[in-house]
């Protein structure tokens, strides 16, 4: 007796196959790692921080507000023309 299968549930089936080499891997693949206590002072540095410069982040949320008009998601508020 031969047994045929239709071409959608090869594709199911691949599919399937696909989805779970995907599920195994992508933990494995993913970028976590662990830090030793003496590596991660390099991480504590002040200069791998996004915002170590206050006054200049300041300065640019100022200005990007005023020219934006518009306010919220950070400590400046107003908008316009810049004068408050």
């Amino acid at each position: 007796m031969i047994v045929t299968q239709s071409f959608s549930t090869i594709v199911r089936t691949i599919r399937r196959q696909w989805l779970r080499l995907a599920l195994i891997l992508f933990p494995l693949a993913s970028g976590c790692a662990t830090v030793k206590p003496w590596e991660r002072e390099a991480l504590a540095d002040p200069i791998m921080q996004p915002g170590r410069n206050p006054i200049g982040t300041a300065q640019m949320d100022h200005v990007y507000f005023s020219r934006e008009a518009a306010s919220g998601g950070t400590t400046v508020c107003g908008g316009g023309c810049g004068c408050n």
